[in-house]
């Protein structure tokens, strides 16, 4: 499942090039906060000031499209991003994404008339 991370920042990543991703939960969202990137193949490293508090959630993923965003005052970066390999997500994002999967497959069981419905009466026997 493709993930999409938006940076404060111009970081421009070719296309099909490897990243390190580092996050945090946002303790009053519990969202996933990107505290770090990672060039894997040219070893540029991208880190906001902060220093990072609480669990981390480190990944590795190919990056699929970039898009850097120049304002008159802000820049802002939005990456589409792969992940890959074992471990590739932190266990609270992999819960995250079997939520919205079950949710998607709940709201397509409905539309084709789904399970909730109550089970057919059986008919009377008569010997």
């Amino acid at each position: 499942m493709d993930r999409t991370l938006v940076w404060t920042a111009q970081v421009a990543i070719p296309s099909g090039h490897r990243v390190e991703v580092t996050e945090q939960a946002d303790p009053l969202t519990q969202e996933p906060v990107l505290l770090s990137l990672v060039d894997l193949d040219t070893g540029v490293r991208y880190r906001r000031v902060e220093d990072p508090r609480g669990e981390l959630a480190r990944w590795v993923g190919r990056v699929l499209e970039c898009t850097v965003i120049i304002g008159d005052r802000s820049a802002r970066t939005i990456l589409t991003v792969d992940p890959i390999g074992p471990g590739a997500v932190g266990a609270k994002v992999a819960l995250r994404g079997a939520d919205a999967a079950a949710d998607a497959a709940k709201a397509e069981a409905d539309r084709w008339g789904g399970s909730d419905r109550p089970p057919a009466e059986e008919p009377e026997r008569f010997w």
